[in-house]
């Protein structure tokens, strides 16, 4: 049993003049990001509506995030039963589930993709390694833009540059010509100050200010959509009652994952705002070279998904994924 526990987890009855009472179940979690982070926010959301809907019966314990533990092996610690559960980046665990990036490969919104059987999908082939999905955190309106200390006029000229990314990214930007490199999002600045890297790709809300001086230009388009998943320990799961399992996913699913995915418009206007005030100039690449380069992130990084997961697997996603 799982000694991070905060209390007991079981479904253990507790007998009060008679009347069996079932314990209330506390998860621990973890996140990708410290808890103050902007790309947490959705997860914070979740984790305060669950713990309120199912208040006596569920709640999650949210722990921290990378001081707790690395981001890269969140995933791992919860397969293993280190943690009971982690909201993490797509990638950051695609070794352990090939398709896992996949929930960044579309330009479509939640709430477009959901009825597409998407999710349940993945939840089989989290279920073959060992994982629980839960459900995603999504975040559609926070594409990923590349951040420069130097000004580009071209998809050309992204040649020979060396640029910080998630593994997601990284077969796009080797398509580019440029040199990736991945690293948590913690070393950034640093790698940018000490001139490792020439650059990054990021999401655009909650931390401009922070790299004032290090970035100079920010390119448009963005690529992809983010979306957060929460996974699961697969044996503190079979822990929760099997009603209470499928109201609790069916919560995350279909009421809380939509709302969370509307709170982002604001923020990425917001962040926009940021850019402008910590001096990053815009680059707004031409149309021919918009189109290219969605299509090179897109085409790319299915190809990784095809080599890894199977071409079959592949294109079921990407059919559920492409509007």
């Amino acid at each position: 049993m799982n000694m991070l526990k905060s209390v007991t987890f079981a479904a253990a009855m507790t007998v009060f003049g008679g009347a069996a009472v079932a314990e209330e179940i506390t998860m621990n979690a973890v996140s990708l990001a410290p808890r103050q982070a902007d790309i947490v926010r959705g997860f914070a959301m979740l984790v305060d509506e669950i713990n309120t809907k199912f208040e006596g019966e569920f709640q999650i314990n949210w722990r921290g995030g990378p001081e707790v533990m690395p981001p890269f092996g969140q995933a791992e610690a919860v397969r293993n039963g280190a943690i009971d559960m982690a909201v993490t980046s797509p990638s950051y665990y695609s070794g352990l589930v090939p398709t896992s990036s996949t929930m960044n490969l579309s330009f479509m919104r939640y709430d477009e993709i959901r009825p597409t059987g998407y999710y349940e999908r993945m939840t089989e082939l989290h279920a073959e390694k060992g994982l629980v999905l839960l459900g995603e955190a999504p975040a559609t309106d926070l594409a990923f833009h590349m951040f420069l200390n130097k000004p580009v006029a071209s998809l050309a000229d992204f040649e020979g540059l060396r640029i910080r990314v998630f593994p997601t990214l990284l077969p796009m930007v080797k398509a580019l010509g440029a040199e990736p490199l991945v690293l948590p999002m913690g070393e950034i600045f640093t790698a940018m100050e000490r001139g490792a890297i020439d650059g990054f790709m990021r999401g655009t809300v909650g931390w401009a200010e922070q790299f004032e001086g290090v970035v100079t230009h920010v390119v448009y388009p963005g690529v992809y959509r983010a979306g957060f998943p929460v996974v699961v320990n697969e044996d503190a799961w079979n822990e929760v009652p099997e009603d209470l399992q499928e109201r609790i996913i069916t919560f995350v699913r279909d009421d809380a994952a939509p709302r969370i995915d509307q709170i982002w418009a604001e923020d990425v206007a917001t962040g926009a705002k940021e850019m402008a005030a910590a001096g990053f100039e815009v680059i707004e690449l031409s149309d021919e070279d918009s189109t290219r380069l969605r299509a090179i992130a897109m085409d790319s990084a299915w190809a990784v998904i095809a080599d890894e997961a199977g071409a079959e697997v592949a294109a079921e996603l990407r059919a559920m994924l492409d509007r």
